[in-house]
This record gives C-alpha cells, structure tokens and sequence, in this order.
C-alpha cells in the first residue's frame, strides 16, 4: 500500500472541502468545485475502500458497533483545521465538532461518538460529544 499516495488524495478532497466549506452556493465556482470534489471521491473510494474497509472492520469490532460500515469518504468531515507544516513541510489536520459517521455501542452509553478520516498521516479518529479523544487507526 503507498500511504504517501493516500495521504496526497486524501489531502485533495479535504483542502476542497475547505474550499466550499468557505463558499456561498451562489458563487459562480460553487458548482464546479463540488463536481470536481465528487469525482476525486470517487476515484478515492474505488481505491482504498478495500483497504480502509478491513480496518473499519476492525474498528467497529472493538468499538462492539453493528453500524454499519460506509464508503470510506462518508468519515470525512465538512471541514478540517489545518495544522502547522512539519519539517517536512507537509500539514496535518484536526476536526472540532460534531463531524463524522455517528456509531452505535454500548460501550458510550448516550454519548455523541463519531469515526472522522483525517490525512497525514492516514487515521481514524474517534470524536465523542464534539471532542477528538482518541486515534483508532493509523497508516503509519
């Protein structure tokens, strides 16, 4: 698997989610932003859903969930908060807020718990009442 491949894609969709997130849908680009937004989440499920779907698997396993498990873009929230650059240059991101696919379990009686797929590098992370706690999964 070629995460630094994963991680490129993943940081497109999301910097262009970022894009329209900023964006009045009467603005002329609106349209043609989310189409072009669409697509590479097309392209990136018919890439990685296999891969990222064995680790849902697994995730939702632990977290005792019978939700059922979605397309990997389905994780991605609205809107990342970009990070400062590494040394190597390169920017990771956080979520804040209700983002994510909501997850039933026993194991967070009356809680609001939510898996969100951030880039770089590749992870799940487990957002409870608006808060990221903890990383479930990570590509490296």
């Amino acid at each position: 698997m070629n995460w630094d491949k994963l991680d490129l894609e993943l940081t497109e969709i999301v910097e262009k989610r970022n894009l329209l997130a900023e964006m009045d849908y009467s603005d002329a680009k609106y349209d043609d932003l989310e189409e072009e937004l669409h697509d590479l989440e097309d392209d990136f499920n018919a890439d990685y859903e296999e891969v990222l779907e064995t680790e849902l698997e697994k995730i939702y396993a632990v977290l005792k969930s019978d939700t059922d498990i979605l397309l990997p873009t389905a994780y991605l929230a609205n809107k990342y908060k970009p990070l400062l650059p590494d040394a190597r240059g390169i920017i990771s991101y956080e979520v804040l807020g209700r983002e994510g696919v909501p997850i039933e379990s026993d194991q967070f009686d009356r809680q609001d718990v939510r898996l969100v797929l951030v880039p770089n590098p590749a992870r799940f992370l487990m957002i409870i009442n608006g808060n990221p706690l903890k990383v479930l999964w990570r590509s490296r």
